[in-house]
């Protein structure tokens, strides 16, 4: 039950308010002044404040403010005898909940109670569910003590607090969205909204509509007005990942933006001005795009305002034991399992494994083997086959990697391994520890045509 600081200089008002909020269950303190109200504010936390507004040398208006300043969590209602309308409005303007007039009928005065501990404890849930996102997003949770990742971070903690545009690339898994979340809940818009969206989810001719809106009858379909993104985002970022999957005519569209901090609706004549921090991710290299007129060169530049690059995880083995023992905790807790360790030849496996599918692949191993674990400890019997057989086989790569980029070595081992299971493309996705889509995916950007199985 809620706790009441009650202040009010006359002892007959206070017994008789006290009697009547202790009769509904509620914990009751009392204080002769607003400076004995506060001075008992300060050695202990009251859910409401029930002062009265004429009292010396303190009134009830001092007594707000101060309350607010030490904690604006608590809730403060004000009585008067001597209400106006501006007494009021001024109560409410300095953080009142409300204000009530002596005198008054004991159930009017009970229902504004209930209300505001009613308003109170709505927004301690919001608080808290704020709280346990900026938990979850907050920059220890990008995890790593590599070299690698603290120049991630410190380029985070910098720009965190400016409106600059960021353009963070790196391959799928390596945890680009987290970095954005991080940048977000760490900035002045942590309160406003974060949108996120996959621009290579979106058919091309949906793009310009999903972003920017439409107005009604531009277009077959459209009967009604729609808010793109850009509006829903108004105040807060937008996170466009994937942002080479966009078409050229969205390019333009982005590139205005950026240039302006306008929009324009499809249909509409009248452009709108919005307030958006744009921060946009990429597994592909832009600059590749851009010789391949696929990516404006002009739109890249202004995306590439503070760039940021995600390092593989196969590129900071490291910090493989930390991130381990971070999913290792959190999927425990999260199927109520006792499973508190990794055996020595589980972990060479996973210091050993290349990661294809980067932190992203790591995650869903370690998911999977706590929940099909029997025991404290995981095991190499607990992670997938593919896992074990990499490891034991090591990676069919040439000798002379010195000489090959990172897309040639990927692309020769992807070769290898549908070689091995006939173009069997799940027994190969299996193997290198994708998805069937990704392995499609990675054919398409590296120009390789599927051949039958045999």
């Amino acid at each position: 039950m809620a706790d009441i600081l009650l202040i009010d200089d006359e002892k007959s008002v206070r017994t008789t308010l006290a009697l009547m909020l202790q009769k509904m269950g509620y914990r009751v303190e009392e204080a002769s002044s607003g400076t004995e109200g506060i001075d008992k504010f300060k050695t202990r936390f009251f859910d409401l404040i029930i002062t009265d507004l004429k009292m010396e040398p303190m009134d009830g208006l001092a007594v707000l403010r101060e309350v607010k300043t030490l904690n604006p969590s608590s809730e403060v209602l004000v009585m008067t005898a001597y209400s106006t309308v501006e007494s009021g409005v001024e109560a409410i303007k300095s953080g009142a909940y409300d204000y009530i007039q002596k005198p008054f009928e004991k159930d009017e005065l009970l229902l504004l109670v209930g209300k505001a501990l009613e308003h109170r404890n709505l927004i301690c849930e919001v608080e808290q569910l704020q709280n346990e996102l900026k938990e979850k997003y907050k920059f220890e949770n990008i995890i790593g003590n590599s070299k690698e990742m603290f120049e991630v971070l410190g380029m985070v903690s910098k720009i965190a607090k400016t409106d600059s545009t960021v353009l963070i690339s790196g391959e799928s898994g390596t945890g680009k969205e987290l970095v954005a979340k991080a940048i977000h809940l760490n900035s002045r818009r942590k309160n406003r909204a974060f949108i996120t969206i996959n621009c290579g989810a979106i058919p091309e001719n949906l793009q310009e509509s999903e972003l920017f809106g439409h107005v009604r009858g531009s277009f077959t379909g459209a009967i009604r007005d729609k808010r793109g993104l850009f509006q829903e985002a108004d105040g807060g970022t937008l996170f466009l990942d994937e942002i080479g999957e966009t078409a050229l005519s969205t390019q333009v569209k982005l590139l205005r933006f950026l240039q302006d901090g306008e929009i324009r609706r499809v249909g509409d004549v009248d452009p709108l001005n919005v307030d958006v921090r744009l921060i946009a991710a990429s597994n592909k290299e832009l600059p590749k795009l851009i010789e391949e007129g696929h990516f404006r060169e002009d739109l890249f530049y202004r995306l590439n305002v503070i760039p940021i690059h995600l390092p593989a995880l196969r590129s900071r083995k490291d910090d493989i034991p930390l991130l381990v023992n971070h999913f290792l905790k959190r999927f425990a807790e999260k199927e109520n399992k006792n499973v508190t360790a990794v055996s020595t030849e589980a972990m060479k496996i996973f210091t050993g494994y290349h990661w294809p599918g980067n932190v992203r692949e790591l995650e869903n191993v370690i998911e999977r083997a706590v929940i099909l674990t029997n025991h404290n400890t995981l095991t190499p019997e607990d992670l997938p086959q593919s896992l074990r057989d990499t490891l034991r086989r090591g990676p069919d790569i040439p000798d002379n990697l010195g000489e090959q980029t990172l897309e040639e070595v990927e692309k020769h081992y992807i070769l290898k391994t549908l070689d091995k299971y006939q173009w069997n493309q799940k027994q190969a996705s299996d193997t290198l520890g994708i998805s069937t889509t990704t392995l499609w995916r990675k054919l398409k950007t590296y120009g390789i045509e599927p051949k039958k199985k045999e």
